[in-house]
């Protein structure tokens, strides 16, 4: 698959992930999903959700976090195997937990932890330019989808088509301030 001697681009750690969404409307206010609330529990207003983070660790440093846009404190917070269920200050029963399905639980983008060398979180590679190994442009970074067999890039095409590819080198590479692309790989 790869060709000797592609000039390579600048940054050659393999890149970690650490997950967490950009919410298309905030977007702007630079905030990241780490969950949605996929239910209620129970009926004291307890709220089921589904994590986008690694593990309910990462949404427990956050006492505050906006739910559908408001900002809430967080009350109490565990892991139930693969969910988590959550306590909102406001949401006492199960009528105001259910009207909450399928808000996002985000976090400024502010407020999240520092990175190490060569780890990045999705939000921040969404509007990323796509080129290729000879600076060409193809595309931007349009998502990050992982289905478990490791990050695919949701790479839009100059055409508005657009291209899911793997994150791994010598496919992509994730550079300073964009990701470097095999072209080949572009559907």
């Amino acid at each position: 698959m790869a060709k000797a001697q592609r000039p390579r681009p600048k940054a050659q750690t393999k890149p970690k992930r650490r997950n967490g969404m950009m919410s298309p409307a905030a977007a702007g206010s630079r905030r990241v999903a780490l969950a949605a609330v996929a239910g209620a529990h129970g009926i004291k207003g307890e709220l089921r959700l589904k994590l986008f983070a690694e593990s309910v660790a990462s949404l427990k440093a956050h006492k505050s976090v906006y739910v559908g846009g408001e900002l809430r404190q967080i009350r109490d917070l565990r892991d139930a195997n693969k969910t988590a269920i959550a306590r909102l200050d406001g949401v006492t029963d199960r009528n105001a937990a259910e009207a909450l399905r399928g808000s996002l639980i985000e976090v400024d983008r502010e407020a999240l932890p520092p990175l190490g060398e060569g780890e990045y979180y999705h939000a921040d590679l969404v509007g990323l330019p796509c080129v290729g190994f000879a600076d060409e442009p193809l595309g931007t970074v349009a998502g990050i989808e992982n289905f478990g067999a490791g990050d695919l890039i949701e790479v839009l095409l100059p055409d508005g088509k657009r291209s899911l590819i793997p994150f791994r080198d010598p496919i992509a590479v994730l550079g300073e301030d964009r990701v470097v692309l095999d072209p080949d790989f572009l559907a």
